[in-house]
């Protein structure tokens, strides 16, 4: 960069300081210049920004050299973040976030390669590349997550501003009496959080692009336009009966009771926003009370997706937009709430993933908005939402944040060698705010995440708190609790509480609870309604759960079952510890034992976990079942059911697995085995790992001894009676093409059961046959 003098030359140094800006104002990631190297002073101020965020939480801004920048994430520890929560008054950080979680911020990236110790008194002192030397953009920005407890006797040093300079709450007001009650609420006013109450802002220069952001925020995939005149009587002073009679008695306007105080005006948008922090504004400064003369209260209508539609008109023309255009080609899979996931998507008829490469809020919020939610509150990389199979379809997808659809958004081909599927891409979406955690609770837990369910029935405003019949209760209803609660997944459904007794609601009000698993509420559950029905009514027989972060995901490798299948003559005097198992037909019990054979459809399965917590069966070992004939511990008595089916789905042959031993046979890369059978170990298969069931062992098998030729379906189900909690369990199923001539049988296309458009299952069911060996 030239000697010492060049930066003696005040001309140069001011030259280089202007391109440093139109750098940073092009969003650029091209490295910004170093600024001056001294040391900072003693007084360096800190403070947290972003959206959406809590108090103690934030993008970390530092205020360096007369500006404020941000951090980057690059090398970034814990050890940092408790350096940086110190500093602003926190006795340490629970935790730290990259990738700009809380937003990208502007102007400068101040540090890069932070490496702080941790007992450091400023983020100045740890080591770095030097102020203002970073390699980074705005989208590698640092946040910390702080410990919501302060200091005893901290002095906050780092209040730089009096007067509010940012937006992050935001909601919609509801000014009609129908619409007050009524949720999701889709109209009204728009109010910003300020200080202990919410304020207006005023509606001059507002349009569709600022309305869009908004119903982003608020869940909603698209703005629709709002009658501003309906609204306009509410903001006039005329007598309160005059205008409820200009409106009619069943659109009664709220807003006159309540004084109106603007603070932001002038707001102007883009669209392509996830919040309207990112959105150009100003601020009313100091009394407000004449502000907005002219105008009136910004006010936005939106519309709802397909999950959150209320109204039958409104139900019945989303339905007729989806059967015009047929599947979609979109879906998240893995998340534990509605809206989160990762995201696969449909191409050449195959499922598959997206790689993280510059995964970005804009890309994320076209998939919400094109799945029916609003804008993305994250963009998630590295797997978080758990590992995909199948192929990696996408890579460098960079949306402007218009399209009405991912496919529309420039992306890259992908290579093998780019990504592989611990870079899968996820999101979080805003969805409508719909109350369903206000219905139901738990009580009598060691934490928040156990506990005896109860549920409000009744009068939403007076609720009625009663207990969930234990009777028929388990891991898919308890999925739905979960959910419900907002506490991820389920660990365990119970059916009796008795140890969690420590509440005085005795009543049982609902019964016969049946739940798909993917409901929002169990009040979309099948249920007995009115007429309960429960054998045992008493306390101890209430429904429970445990509910966790994160669940375990397991899939069978598809293509080692059709590299491995054979038939083999079995001796029946070889089968006597299949035969206590009841591994084999029924017929099998009329057999002339010891002589004679049966016919066996043998295969490998190889069980990966490609979730996000360990496969551990639900039975603690304490209750393990041995079996003498094959000197092992069943941790559950049925792990997959193999069948053959006709293809019209009826059953000719069927088996069953029991967990002979859980334990991890291989790993991945970096994986350390945890699980393993011999002498009495632990049972499980760790995140990352697999549990192989080599041909060769007892009851890895289909008995087709009865089976006539003919082309079938081979499936395994794993898991099947969803004894163990997963985060997915559409893809326990695997199944085959088979066909059988009486000695051989050719097994191909295994796929596992949702990894094919709808098109492509149908012709795998209608599949005609097979009239040789020739498979193509």
């Amino acid at each position: 960069m030239g000697g010492c003098s060049s930066w003696a030359r005040p001309e140069l140094l001011l030259l280089l300081l202007l391109l440093g800006s139109a750098w940073l104002r092009v969003g650029s990631a091209q490295p910004t210049p170093p600024g001056p190297t001294h040391p900072p002073g003693p007084q360096l101020r800190v403070r947290l920004a972003g959206y959406p965020r809590k108090h103690n939480e934030g993008r970390v801004e530092v205020f360096y050299n007369e500006e404020w920048g941000t951090i980057c994430d690059d090398d970034f520890t814990l050890g940092n973040a408790h350096v940086l929560c110190r500093h602003l008054g926190f006795v340490a950080a629970t935790g730290w976030a990259h990738s700009a979680k809380y937003g990208k911020g502007v102007g400068r990236i101040w540090l890069d390669n932070v490496n702080c110790a941790g007992n450091e008194k400023s983020i100045g002192d740890c080591k770095h590349r030097g102020w203002g030397n970073s390699d980074c953009s705005h989208e590698e920005d640092a946040g910390v997550v702080c410990k919501d407890e302060r200091i005893p006797g901290f002095k906050d040093s780092n209040v730089i501003e009096t007067e509010q300079s940012h937006v992050e709450e935001v909601r919609l007001r509801p000014v009609v009496s129908g619409g007050r009650r009524q949720l999701p609420v889709t109209e009204g006013i728009v109010e910003v959080r300020y200080k202990d109450s919410w304020a207006q802002i005023c509606d001059q220069g507002w349009d569709s692009h600022n309305s869009r952001v908004v119903c982003g925020m608020m869940g909603f995939p698209a703005e629709k336009k709002v009658n501003r005149n309906f609204y306009k009587l509410a903001s006039k002073s005329q007598p309160k009966q005059k205008r409820r009679e200009d409106v009619g008695p069943k659109k009664r306007l709220f807003t006159e009771r309540q004084q109106l105080n603007y603070r932001l005006h002038s707001v102007s948008c883009t669209g392509t926003e996830v919040h309207l922090s990112l959105c150009s504004f100003e601020f009313y400064r100091g009394n407000s009370s004449a502000a907005c003369s002219s105008g009136m209260p910004a006010v936005v209508s939106c519309v709802p997706g397909p999950l959150f539609a209320t109204g039958n008109a409104h139900k019945k023309k989303q339905r007729q937009q989806q059967q015009q255009q047929g599947q979609p080609r979109i879906r998240l899979k893995g998340g534990a709430r509605v809206g989160e996931g990762r995201v696969e998507v449909l191409k050449s008829s195959e499922w598959g993933t997206i790689c993280d490469d510059r995964w970005n809020l804009q890309s994320a919020s076209v998939v919400c908005r094109e799945l029916g939610f609003g804008s993305a509150k994250e963009a998630l990389t590295g797997a978080r939402m758990g590992q995909g199979t199948g192929p990696i379809h996408l890579n460098e997808v960079q949306c402007r944040g218009t399209e009405k659809s991912l496919w529309d958004c420039p992306s890259r081909n992908i290579t093998q060698e780019d990504c592989k599927h611990t870079e899968d891409a996820a999101v979080r979406c805003n969805i409508p705010y719909m109350g369903y955690e206000n219905l139901i609770r738990l009580s009598g837990g060691r934490s928040r995440f156990e506990g005896r369910v109860e549920v409000a029935v009744g009068d939403r405003d007076k609720p009625r708190w009663g207990l969930v019949c234990g009777e028929g209760w388990g891991t898919l209803e308890a999925m739905v609790a979960c959910r419900q609660l907002g506490l991820g997944f389920a660990n365990h459904g119970l059916q009796e509480t008795w140890y969690w007794d420590a509440s005085n609601v005795t009543e049982m009000v609902m019964s016969g609870v049946k739940c798909a698993g993917h409901e929002m509420s169990l009040s979309h559950c099948q249920h007995h309604g009115a007429s309960l029905s429960c054998r045992n009514t008493g306390t101890r027989f209430a429904a429970g759960v445990i509910c966790s972060e994160t669940a375990s995901d397991l899939l069978l490798h598809a293509p080692l079952v059709q590299e491995t299948a054979y038939i083999e003559d079995r001796p029946l005097h070889m089968l006597y510890c299949a035969a206590e198992e009841n591994c084999l037909a029924s017929s099998a019990r009329l057999a002339n034992w010891p002589y004679g054979h049966r016919r066996l459809l043998r295969f490998s399965s190889q069980i990966h976990n490609r979730g996000r917590a360990d496969f551990r069966p639900k039975a603690g070992r304490h209750s393990w079942v041995w079996h003498e004939c094959h000197r092992h511990y069943h941790s559950m008595d049925i792990f997959t059911h193999y069948d053959i089916l006709t293809p019209n789905g009826t059953k000719v042959a069927e088996g069953h697995k029991a967990s002979f031993c859980l334990e991890d046979t291989e790993c991945e890369e970096d994986v350390a085995k945890r699980y393993e059978c011999a002498n009495f170990g632990e049972q499980g298969i760790t995140v990352g790992c697999w549990d192989l069931y080599r041909h060769d062992i007892d009851c890895q098998w289909i008995d087709i001894t009865d089976v006539k030729p003919g082309n079938y379906i081979l499936q395994v189900v794993i898991n099947p009676n969803f004894e163990v909690a997963e985060s997915d369990f559409t893809n326990n199923a695997m199944k085959c093409n088979c066909k059988y001539d009486g000695h051989r049988i050719w097994v191909h296309s295994c796929h596992i059961g949702d990894a094919l458009s709808e098109e492509a299952n149908k012709r795998f069911e209608q599949y005609p046959g097979q009239l040789n060996n020739q498979i193509s």
